[in-house]
């Protein structure tokens, strides 16, 4: 049985019936249909940095190599139709190169483009789903090829349609962007808030310096990025936990996908600072730490097993429930032996 462990940043030992790749519509709905016909359970793979396979997958997992980027502009956009299996970070750094601003809080995100849309995938101030226009789809039992537009996508924090309505029915095939020429930089997050004169290439650059110090290289130790998404509260919740913590960062969230305008501000929490105040920040269970300096992520130190990641992420769900009230949910995928399991 072939392993999992380069398919996934996290490098749990795992392995699977089979692993075939495709990198066109074609080829996936072949191999799909055959492996539909053995009865056993499919997962499509893009880049593996948001997938833990915490035990051995028992059908056949697909990994997506649709490559290519197309691009034209207008005299106030420009437009760029990208293949679900090209590299996010590249692909930022290509639109960089190419001035094609408006990625550039987004550098350093592991990941396929594909993914992009399912995650909404956001830092430091800017989510995707402001700049993508439509989503290529095509269902897995009938073949058809779809444009889902970016108001279907029903984008919301780290969510969208293709986590509910779509999930586990469509193949994303390519992502189309619409990227305004005249638009404000996102400098009010963190440290961004500290350049002097920002451009896109100084806040590129320092988004890449900033990920780089604080969070650890997937090649060097084993990880999936943000295990937990950053909580939203009601401001009720949120003024009972400043009482007692005056300086709790917070971020008000007001008229999103997420809450409508009438339901005014509601507060996002880091997730790093509950799991730092309930005391995970640099803790180790068996081979799994918390991260030293971000907590948010959970790091394979070599030999992790997928129970111990399990009862790792467990724990901190439980004592930041006990201790806050807050319930934190997983931003990773987590994959048991016949797919996706919820903790």
């Amino acid at each position: 049985m072939p392993s999992l462990q380069p398919y996934s940043t996290f490098g749990l030992a795992a392995s699977c019936d089979s692993i075939q790749s495709f990198s066109d519509v074609t080829s996936f709905l072949s191999i799909f249909k055959t492996s539909k016909n053995n009865n056993k359970a499919i997962y499509i793979l893009g880049g593996g940095s948001n997938s833990v396979f915490t035990d051995d997958f028992d059908g056949t997992i697909l990994v997506n190599e649709i490559k290519g980027i197309s691009h034209f502009d207008t005299e106030s956009h420009h437009y760029l139709r990208v293949g679900a299996g090209e590299n996010w970070h590249d692909f930022v750094t290509l639109c960089m190169k190419e001035k094609w601003y408006g990625f550039e809080n987004l550098a350093l995100i592991p990941g396929s483009v594909g993914a992009c849309p399912i995650q909404n995938i956001g830092a430091y101030g800017r989510e995707v789903n402001t700049l993508i226009d439509k989503v290529e789809c095509v269902f897995l039992e009938t073949g058809e090829q779809v444009l889902v537009g970016n108001e279907d996508c029903q984008f919301g924090y780290r969510d969208s349609v293709f986590k509910h309505a779509l999930a586990n029915k469509v193949l994303i095939t390519h992502v189309n962007f619409k990227l305004p020429k005249h638009y404000e930089l996102e400098t009010s997050y963190g440290e961004l808030a500290a350049l002097t004169e920002p451009t896109p290439e100084k806040v590129y650059s320092k988004v890449i310096e900033i990920r780089k110090s604080k969070l650890p290289d997937p090649s060097e130790l084993g990880n999936a990025g943000s295990f937990f998404k950053n909580p939203v509260v009601s401001k009720a919740v949120f003024q009972a936990i400043a009482q007692d913590y005056d300086s709790v960062p917070h971020f008000v969230v007001s008229g999103s996908a997420d809450f409508p305008a009438t339901e005014k501000e509601q507060i996002k929490i880091p997730a790093a600072w509950l799991i730092d105040q309930a005391g995970f920040k640099g803790k180790t269970l068996n081979k799994v730490r918390c991260h030293p300096t971000q907590p948010l992520v959970l790091t394979n130190l070599g030999g992790a097993t997928g129970n111990d990641v399990i009862t790792m992420a467990k724990d901190i769900i439980a004592s930041v429930q006990g201790k806050f009230g807050i319930q934190l949910e997983p931003e990773v995928r987590l994959l048991g032996s016949k797919g996706l399991i919820s903790l």
